[in-house]
């Protein structure tokens, strides 16, 4: 063999040995190129700024020049199950999904009957027929989602509260007003109250009175008194007797002619006639009106001052007839005033009025707030909030759902794309903007809160056309069953025993209390009227109290003014024995200050008047020196163990400046608190301990 064929033979066997090394790779590139797994593996290409661009290979985006990046891989399988190049996953062992018709991702409106392009260049999408099979259930491609702005939120059960808003105009306490007047004809001989808006105490002078008639009385009792002292001295009892009771007659004269008692013992002990007696004010407060000058001739029955007690005022406000339901006698009302900023005052509602305003449909409604400082003013307006617990109910974002007028939709996010649209009834809504939800959501369930107004568009689109290839078929939402335990149910009170007859005021605010017997209502006096014992009526008085919680241990038995704060009293039936629990015993004290911030050292556990200016104590949480009295109570009851409170400025760099009394900071003129409160207080005791040897 020649050199040639040498050369030839291993030239062959090289070649032969490189193909057998070449097999596997070219194996394996047989099955990566094969028709499946390249539909499998293929990926696309598109634009972060222009979604509706679409490549099989890398590149640059024709619309912005920007570089194409690879797709979202769910999307990319949409697009290749539509294009037909994929058999989509869910289609369960390749068997052919009806497509029912092909639809823009952006534009659910824009529907044709075969692929194609939409009015914004984006390849059209199919919606299968096994998609809608169920109802108008829809699917949205990842990114048209994220284009349409679909946001969601969580349907949860929590508490349902009820805020009534209303505008109140401050008013006086109409119980608390006097008019002084005189009994008989005079003269005005010394005026000691000599313009409106003077504070006057009752059993104060407001101003002597001369009457002739008035001269006459005192005369025939002091004649009385000489004719029962000469009949007892005679010792004749028969004498003596009728002197008695002339004197008796002459005395209550006096007191007919508002004389007061000890203005009577005075002259009885003198023996000498007055010739004005003063006329006296039989209550505290401001006065309103001043019709009497010095010398003015008095008939009787002639109003000569207006007294008003303004430690309490009533706000008068009104709500709509829908908002009633939700307002209650005791209820607590929020009031804010335009003139002081940032200051929120706490009253209770004390009456409901029977009546509807025909120009408005309102109800007005009282409330009672206490007055301390006199910074309440009469004719002022007020914004006034009362707010009403409910208890728990299932609750959604009213901006969930969609109301048509004639049903009420949310959308429900079963999976990831895919949307049912689920009618729902709903309730109340509450003051954080959520829907009481009474039928067809479940706690748990997330559901669309933006971007359902297309979905809504899309789901009817959908509905329509399965009604038209379906005749008959009907929405999932008409036939789903309700839970009947997602409603709720209010408590009505205890009720009547079956068979009884009982009555009820006809007044909305009295109508959940019944009684055993006819007759007229003992908090307005209408008549009450007899009720079917199969209805739900409410529940008997147990007992009156104070509207204010402080003063829930206040027990009456009728109705009335508590005695420690003036506030109307209300009933309290047995039902609502635990909303009106009385606080425990350990409770801190309730403590009572002068509404007068220079009387903020008056301080006691008992409702009174001042020492010094005769107002009525008022709680200190009432008031805004309120805290510095509380201070002083602190103060004295430490003093009385034995103790000394301690007193620091709330600054910590200034922790070295304690005193033993309250006061204010020398170095930034912030009030002292105790140490107690704040939390270097050890160390600031340790030292005034130190400088005071102790």
């Amino acid at each position: 063999m020649g050199t040639h064929d040498r050369m030839n033979e291993r030239a062959f066997m090289c070649h032969a040995r490189g193909a057998v090394l070449l097999l596997p790779f070219l194996v394996v590139l047989a099955f990566l190129s094969s028709p499946v797994r390249a539909q499998e593996m293929k990926t696309l290409y598109t634009c972060g700024m222009h979604p509706e661009v679409i490549s099989d290979e890398p590149g640059m985006c024709p619309k912005c020049d920007m570089k194409l990046t690879p797709m979202d891989k769910d999307r990319a399988r949409m697009i290749l199950a539509a294009r037909g190049e994929i058999v989509p996953e869910d289609d369960g062992g390749g068997r052919e999904r009806e497509i029912l018709y092909w639809r823009a991702p952006m534009d659910p409106t824009y529907i044709r009957n075969e692929p194609g392009k939409s009015p914004m260049g984006m390849d059209l999408v199919p919606v299968y027929a096994d998609d809608v099979a169920g109802g108008p259930t829809i699917r949205i491609d990842p990114v048209t989602e994220q284009n349409m702005g679909v946001r969601y939120d969580v349907v949860r059960r929590g508490p349902l509260d009820k805020s009534v808003r209303t505008v109140g105009t401050i008013a006086y306490d109409e119980q608390s007003i006097g008019t002084v007047t005189t009994k008989i004809d005079g003269w005005a001989e010394k005026v000691y109250v000599d313009s409106t808006g003077t504070q006057v105490h009752e059993g104060e002078k407001l101003f002597d009175l001369y009457s002739p008639e008035l001269y006459s009385a005192q005369e025939e009792y002091l004649v009385a008194l000489r004719n029962l002292e000469t009949a007892e001295a005679n010792d004749s009892e028969r004498t003596a007797e009728l002197a008695r009771s002339r004197s008796r007659s002459a005395r209550e004269r006096l007191l007919f002619f508002d004389i007061g008692e000890d203005q009577i013992d005075a002259l009885r002990k003198e023996k000498r006639l007055q010739k004005t007696l003063p006329i006296n004010a039989r209550l505290t407060g401001i006065v309103t009106k001043k019709n009497v000058q010095e010398g003015d001739h008095l008939k009787a029955g002639q109003p000569a001052y207006t007294i008003a007690d303004l430690s309490t005022v009533w706000v008068m406000g009104k709500v709509y007839e829908s908002d009633l339901p939700y307002v209650k006698l005791g209820q607590e009302a929020e009031m804010r005033l335009d003139y002081l900023p940032g200051r929120t005052y706490h009253g209770r509602v004390t009456y409901i009025y029977p009546y509807l305003e025909e120009g408005t449909r309102e109800i007005p409604v009282r409330m009672e707030f206490h007055n301390p400082g006199y910074v309440l003013k009469p004719g002022m307006y007020a914004t006034i909030e009362l707010k009403a617990d409910l208890g728990e109910a299932v609750l959604v974002p009213s901006m969930a759902v969609i109301k048509t007028g004639e049903r009420e939709v949310a959308f429900v996010s079963r999976e990831a794309g895919k949307f049912e649209p689920r009618e729902v009834q709903t309730g109340l809504r509450n003051a954080t903007d959520e829907l009481q939800v009474l039928s067809g959501l479940a706690p748990g369930e997330k559901v669309v809160v933006s971007g359902q107004f297309l979905l809504d568009s899309e789901s009817r689109l959908r509905e329509a056309t399965l009604k038209m290839l379906s005749p008959g078929m009907k929405n999932t939402s008409e036939i789903m069953e309700h839970d009947p335990d997602a409603h709720e149910e209010m408590d009505m009170g205890d009720g009547a025993a079956g068979g009884e007859t009982k009555w009820v005021c006809p007044m909305p605010s009295h109508a959940g209390i019944y009684y055993d017997e006819s007759g007229d209502c003992p908090l307005c006096g209408m008549m009450l009227v007899p009720v079917d014992h199969d209805q739900d009526i409410g529940s008997a008085i147990d007992h009156y109290t104070c509207p204010m919680p402080q003063h829930y241990h206040i027990n009456e038995d009728s109705p009335g003014k508590c005695p420690e704060c003036g506030m109307t009293l209300i009933p309290v039936t047995k039902a609502e024995l635990e909303r009106f629990a009385v606080a425990k015993d350990d409770a801190p004290p309730n403590l009572y200050t002068c509404p007068m911030p220079s009387h903020a050292h008056v301080v006691s556990e008992e409702a009174g008047k001042c020492p010094e200016c005769g107002m009525k104590l008022v709680p200190t949480e009432s008031v805004p020196h309120g805290r510095d009295a509380e201070l002083k109570w602190e103060q004295d009851q430490a003093e009385a163990r034995g103790e000394t409170v301690l007193y620091v400025c709330p600054m910590e760099s200034h922790k070295h400046i304690v005193s033993d009394e309250p006061g204010r900071c020398p170095d930034c003129n912030m009030k002292l608190v105790p140490t107690s409160e704040v939390d270097f207080g050890a160390e600031s005791e340790r030292i005034w301990h130190e400088e005071h040897g102790g």
